[in-house]
């Protein structure tokens, strides 16, 4: 099993860690299910969804943590896209690193392997 990967602002994981579980952004609320990327999606989610945003983090979760509400379902270009049906504890992150924005692009942390 492999990492996955969910792209978050700083205030929305600081509440999921006050509260104790993350029921992801306004739009996987709306949806249904919390958005994920695996290691070769997750740069082109944050070009197209996250272009100039500051204030974000890359959270890196085990894909054995949330096999049992995981859907791989068809989404961009018909591209099969890990969403979890269920709410992520903070303890599932495997970690959790800033993403920063150098003006042009996010710069993805050295943890991070696509």
């Amino acid at each position: 099993m492999s990492d996955l990967y969910k792209i978050t602002t700083i205030d929305e994981w600081s509440s999921a860690v006050a509260k104790g579980k993350f029921m992801g952004s306004a739009l996987d609320v709306k949806d249904g299910f919390i958005h994920l990327s695996t290691a070769e999606q997750a740069q082109e989610t944050a070009r197209l969804h996250f272009a100039g945003q500051t204030d974000l983090l890359l959270v890196s979760v085990l894909e054995s943590a949330v096999a049992a509400h995981l859907k791989w379902e068809a989404s961009r270009g018909g591209k099969l896209f890990p969403h979890v049906y269920a709410t992520l504890s903070p303890k599932d992150a495997n970690w959790v690193k800033p993403l920063l924005w150098d003006g042009v692009t996010h710069i993805f942390p050295p943890e991070f392997s696509a």
